[in-house]
């Protein structure tokens, strides 16, 4: 079996070379279990192998083996608690070996193909099924949020004050208001960006790959507002922040300031620094 290049970050860290070790074991015991047939993973990865696979009465499906991390440890209680409304259907979960069985989309062809304000009538349409009441087991923002807060100073000083204190300061100033004074707790997706948006014959959209938490509405459309896929200007985030804040009724300061903390909370990772995260940030900061 042929890794996709996406995980190669894992060979990086002790935890993730051995992951990478057993994929081929998981794999074997996932398809004997419940009696697949799995084609070559696809290419796009980042944190898990997903394979095409077809159930024995021939239904099409997607084997999941997910990196033992921790935004993802709720997915597959997310999808079952959104039951196939808005998002792919869980038909099996393995929590043992991190394993999920969900449906496949077909064609499967991503959101960001469509032109931007079309990616973005679909959004609207799509988050008001996604909004349903959830608590536990799932991470509140507040407590998400709080984490961000103590982790970024250090990761900031770690490295080497990639971008502008004020930047810094401001987004930890505006986790400290926002996170206290939320709206509606409602089960939100931390990584709801146009790539993970599929169409679907069942849908005609449907998500996938979902980190969840429960939080306030206005935060479930940061990644869409943050994401490259439909534009990386000044004005393509600003144009994705008015329309989504608009169209669905969320307050456009909440949703400016949720997405200015968590695209820096999200801009460093170990020692890589995501630039576009920080132009992102610094664009909305100095908006006027």
């Amino acid at each position: 079996m042929e890794m996709p290049e996406g995980l190669g970050w894992l060979r990086g860290t002790e935890a993730g070379r051995e992951w990478l070790a057993a994929l081929p074991d998981l794999l074997a015991e996932c398809a004997a279990r419940w009696s697949l047939r799995v084609g070559p993973p696809f290419p796009y990865a980042l944190a898990s192998l997903a394979l095409p696979a077809e159930l024995p009465d021939g239904t099409p499906a997607v084997l999941k083996l997910q990196y033992p991390d921790p935004d993802s440890v709720h997915e597959a209680t997310a999808l079952d608690h959104w039951a196939g409304d808005g998002a792919v259907r869980l038909l099996r979960h393995d929590p043992a070996r991190r394993a999920l069985l969900v449906e496949r989309c077909t064609p499967g062809s991503p959101l960001h193909e469509l032109p931007a304000d079309a990616a973005l009538d679909v959004v609207v349409g799509l988050l008001p099924r996604l909004w349903k009441p959830a608590g536990p087991p799932f991470t509140p923002l507040a407590e998400e949020a709080a984490g961000w807060r103590e982790r970024m100073p250090v990761k900031w000083d770690r490295a080497d004050r990639p971008y502008e204190r004020r930047l810094l300061d401001t987004a930890l100033g505006l986790i400290a208001d926002l996170a206290p004074d939320q709206g509606e707790q409602v089960l939100v997706n931390q990584d709801l960006h146009a790539g993970n948006v599929l169409r679907a014959a069942r849908g005609p959209w449907l998500v996938i790959d979902p980190k969840p938490l429960t939080g306030e509405r206005e935060f479930s459309v940061v990644p869409m507002v943050r994401g490259r896929e439909l534009g990386h200007s000044p004005a393509a985030v600003r144009r994705r922040l008015d329309r989504l804040t608009g169209d669905l009724g969320l307050d456009r300061d909440r949703v400016r300031g949720w997405t200015i903390a968590q695209t820096l909370a999200w801009s460093i990772d170990a020692d890589i620094v995501f630039a576009h995260h920080v132009e992102i940030v610094r664009w909305l900061v100095d908006e006027v």
